[in-house]
């Protein structure tokens, strides 16, 4: 008698999704490095081209590495099938793009990063589609912003500087209230610490760069479709095909047909390899990434030169009961932004760090700095700076998973040379 066993996330980290027998005893997939791949038969290609196999056509179209990705994420986040791209921004510009025509709208939590809010509030509103921003804790304003032109609601897990965290729950009932999916994007939580289907959520979005890669050495992007979904005809006309031919994964195929394939954004298949490398150690990073953070906090807190920290771990903050009970007490995540006197005082503490680094990127497995406003958001009026939360006196750590002690020294160094 077979027995059936569901491994716990620690282990599906490591072991989930693997086929080591197709691929020769080894534990990793090769890098399948081809533009396209033979078929046998004029029959069998005709076959694939139609959907009816799943065999690798073109590079652009699937790659077994990729394939091997998508499989990994799907697993880890609970869904039904996921499409590996290239960027974090290409997943969200994708997923996004295969919901929206000219003239249509969505609602958007206004915790946003960067790239994300120029997206949605500056490219798409050059082809007639409107994004109603809402606060990501106000449900009246949520509702209100619903009307018979919008057609998704999208939320990050943790908002991206701002640190605040949506009761997802709430937003999902909201949504399909109204015939509305929920996409979340997910790559400041990971999978480790929420799994955004099991609240409710439809779609899940990752930037594969950050947390799950966990090194530095990789770019990408997933979309992982729950497969709940029914995507009505009233909101959404042009699915019938997709439901019909391919029923709970008319989402995926939607977007994979529409948009990834005819915009280019294939994920190098070296990527996608280093990047299952990074998720090996996911579950162990993420635990030693959100005990710095909150260690890192009460550090802050203690300094005299320090005006303020936000970090949703520290129980004076907004979103830490919705944290504890979203994330199950497993953490808070590894990023916190704190403040100094002003903008000057900043940059001296960030010129005089020894062993953070500083630079544009966060969820590597070392400590990064960054002054937001004086680099990410350069370009954004302050208006708009002062409404995502982006100051002159912020900096934003994303804390890596050294040792502690070597974290606060180097910290209290840079902010003893600014005292």
């Amino acid at each position: 008698m077979k027995m059936e066993h569901s491994y716990k996330f620690n282990t599906e980290v490591v072991h989930g999704a693997r086929f080591p027998e197709d691929w020769q005893g080894a534990t990793l997939p090769p890098i399948v490095q081809s533009a396209s791949h033979r078929h046998p038969t004029a029959e069998n290609l005709s076959r694939t081209f139609s959907g009816k196999t799943a065999d690798h056509i073109y590079m652009r179209l699937t790659n077994p590495t990729n394939r091997a990705l998508e499989e990994k994420m799907t697993a880890l986040e609970g869904g039904i099938g996921s499409l590996v791209v290239s960027s974090g921004m290409a997943a969200i510009t994708n997923a996004c793009m295969s919901l929206l025509r000219s003239g249509d709208e969505f609602v958007s939590g206004s915790s946003l990063f960067m790239s994300t809010y120029i997206l949605f509030n500056k490219i798409f509103k050059k082809y007639g589609i409107t994004v109603r921003m809402v606060d990501s804790t106000d449900m009246d304003s949520l509702k209100s912003a619903i009307n018979d032109k919008t057609r998704f609601i999208y939320f990050e897990t943790i908002g991206n500087p701002a640190m605040d965290i949506p009761d997802i729950k709430k937003i999902a009932d909201i949504a399909h209230q109204n015939g509305l999916p929920l996409l979340m994007d997910n790559t400041l939580a990971t999978p480790y610490l929420c799994r955004p289907f099991e609240s409710g959520a439809d779609v899940v979005i990752h930037s594969t760069t950050k947390y799950l890669s966990g090194h530095g050495a990789a770019v990408g992007g997933v979309v992982i479709d729950a497969g709940k979904f029914d995507w009505p005809e009233n909101r959404f006309p042009d699915f019938e095909v997709y439901k019909k031919e391919k029923g709970e994964r008319a989402f995926l195929d939607k977007v994979w047909r529409e948009h990834h394939i005819n915009f280019g954004t294939t994920q190098a298949p070296l990527h996608s390899y280093l990047t299952l490398i990074g998720i090996d150690t996911l579950a162990l990073r993420m635990e030693r990434h959100t005990a710095n953070a909150m260690m890192t906090a009460l550090y802050l807190m203690q300094r005299p030169e320090v005006e303020w920290v936000n970090y949703p771990g520290l129980k004076s903050h907004p979103s830490h009961e919705n944290g504890l009970e979203l994330f199950g007490g497993k953490g808070f995540g590894g990023m916190l932004t704190f403040g100094l006197k002003n903008q000057e005082k900043c940059f001296k503490f960030i010129n005089n760090l020894k062993m953070i680094y500083h630079l544009a990127n966060l969820g590597d497995c070392k400590t990064l700095v960054i002054h937001p406003y004086s680099s990410q958001y350069i370009s954004f009026d302050e208006t708009t700076r002062e409404k995502l939360s982006i100051t002159p006196d912020m900096i934003r750590l994303s804390v890596g998973i050294e040792d502690m002690g070597d974290i606060c020294w180097d910290i209290g160094q840079a902010l003893d040379s600014i005292a």
